[in-house]
């Protein structure tokens, strides 16, 4: 059973949420075992395009980021009084640079920048790709760390740096001095062993005699979730390492019942899959660009990382620039209205990854593939949606085969939880009953892990979705109609085998 260490008795903790187009402050309380939650901040994230020799660069601005994140600390303690602890959670892959006196050389870069096109294969003209899985057990991404190390090789930058940071880490060390890596971001980079969970010594040698990249001077020392970083320079707060990365924060906030389940951690990006005690690091898993992700209390997130929400909020950016109407709850309404399967896409083809005319390269992809391609706005929600479901399916399917974990009910976290229609799409294509909620999972598994670490509450990690559970309220979506035409819709996409 869950047991708060003082029932009744409301230490705050804070909470800093960073996703990709926005941040957040969030604060939590354990009353009588049940979790409270205010949201005391919120700022935008905006990257920056500059221009550099031969082109352009996409950064973060993370001197606003860290400017929002201590604004809603000192919101969250004003309202509040002294906070109990802290935590910082955000995407994964991306760094900062300091350099000897610990200042910061340039901004980081996005992983979303075209600085790491055929980086990848670079690296594995030196270390073969098998290999390489063998060890971090990871699917390939372009923006992997390693990809984006290779990249920067040879650069002024890289040169002049001493410490390489995590973006998570490079804030909390901004707030309390310390340096440290984070284990559950640390092992979306492709330089940690997944299975000993420490750096690997084969993808530091690597960069070192592959691109001269110094890897294992400029990183920090790996630490686990719960353990506690420093304290913050103004008030002493205890700042812990919570799941830094989000999706490891989410998959805590799951309120599973029963260990078989599998998750979508839905926003920008839907990370789909199973939750396990160890890798699974077969060449099937790899040849399905599986990735073995550490998670809290020694776990594994098993998981295949599908495009998500982007195409939604690229196509509303596309359409609002050009100054038509574009009302999602309208849309989504409208798109509910229509056919389904009318119209379906790859999410996770290489087209549908940078900024752009989203709307258009979908058309060109129906187009490609003998489709009709959508011919206004509802219709392409209806055909985002529906192709979201499908990867979805897809990707559950494919945990349970690979993992040899069958899944009972599938739980929605995040953003994406509150979108009825993808909610309902996905339970009719995967089979499964689909769980909603909470929709700020990431910051809720942040807040609890940091109220487990300074003894406001106490248990595994069962303990702690049991609190989830009793907190939020949760929407389920049972499966309606025929799995037939989404097998007809998935072989049109992927003939291949296991899907």
């Amino acid at each position: 059973m869950s047991a708060v260490a003082e029932r009744g008795q409301a230490a705050v903790h804070a909470a800093i949420d960073l996703g990709a187009s926005s941040g957040r402050v969030i604060t939590g309380r354990l009353v009588d075992g049940v979790l409270r939650t205010e949201e005391v901040a919120r700022f935008a994230n905006t990257p920056v395009t500059v221009p550099v020799e031969g082109g352009e660069r996409l950064h973060w601005d993370v001197l606003s980021l860290y400017a929002g994140a201590r604004r809603g600390l000192d919101r969250a303690a004003r309202d509040h009084g002294p906070l109990a602890s802290a935590g910082i959670d955000t995407w994964a892959v991306d760094y900062g640079l300091l350099d000897a006196e610990g200042a910061l050389v340039g901004n980081p870069v996005h992983y979303r920048d075209s600085r790491t096109e055929g980086a990848a294969e670079r690296v594995f003209a030196h270390l073969d790709q098998a290999a390489l899985y063998a060890v971090n057990g990871l699917q390939v991404q372009p923006f992997n760390t390693v990809f984006q190390l290779a990249a920067a090789a040879g650069s002024a930058q890289l040169a002049a740096a001493r410490d390489l940071l995590l973006i998570p880490d490079l804030l909390g060390y901004w707030l309390t001095g310390e340096r440290c890596a984070e284990l559950t971001n640390a092992s979306t980079t492709g330089l940690v062993d997944v299975r000993g969970r420490r750096w690997a010594r084969p993808c530091l040698d690597l960069l070192e005699q592959g691109f001269g990249v110094a890897a294992e001077a400029l990183l920090p020392d790996l630490v686990e979730p719960g353990h506690t970083i420093g304290h913050l320079r103004d008030t002493g707060t205890p700042l812990v390492a919570v799941g830094s990365h989000d999706t490891a924060s989410a998959v805590v906030a799951v309120p599973a019942r029963t260990p078989r389940f599998a998750y979508i951690s839905s926003g920008t990006w839907s990370l789909v899959g199973v939750e396990l005690d160890r890798p699974v690091l077969s060449e099937q898993g790899r040849a399905a660009n599986f990735t073995n992700e550490l998670g809290v209390d020694g776990t594994v997130r098993y998981l295949r990382n599908v495009t998500g929400l982007w195409l939604l909020q690229e196509s509303l950016r596309t359409w609002r620039d050009r100054g038509r109407e574009a009302d999602l709850p309208d849309l989504l309404a409208r798109a509910a209205r229509l056919p389904k399967l009318s119209c379906v896409v790859d999410v996770d083809d290489p087209r549908f990854a940078p900024p752009g005319d989203m709307p258009a390269r979908i058309a060109g992809f129906a187009a490609e593939t003998g489709q009709r391609p959508p011919a206004d706005e509802a219709e392409v929600v209806r055909c985002v949606v529906d192709s979201l479901a499908l990867a979805y399916r897809r990707a559950v399917r494919q945990a349970a085969e690979l993992s040899g974990q069958e899944a009972e009910v599938l739980h929605v976290v995040g953003g994406g939880s509150r979108n009825a229609l993808l909610c309902q799409l996905t339970a009719d294509a995967t089979g499964l009953p689909v769980v909603a909620g909470p929709a700020e999972g990431t910051a809720v598994g942040n807040l609890l892990v940091q109220a487990r670490a300074v003894g406001a509450i106490s248990g595994g990690l069962p303990e702690l979705r049991r609190v989830v559970a009793d907190s939020f309220t949760t929407l389920t979506y049972e499966p309606e109609g025929e799995r037939s035409p989404w097998d007809r819709a998935q072989r049109l996409l992927w003939p291949e085998r296991n899907t």
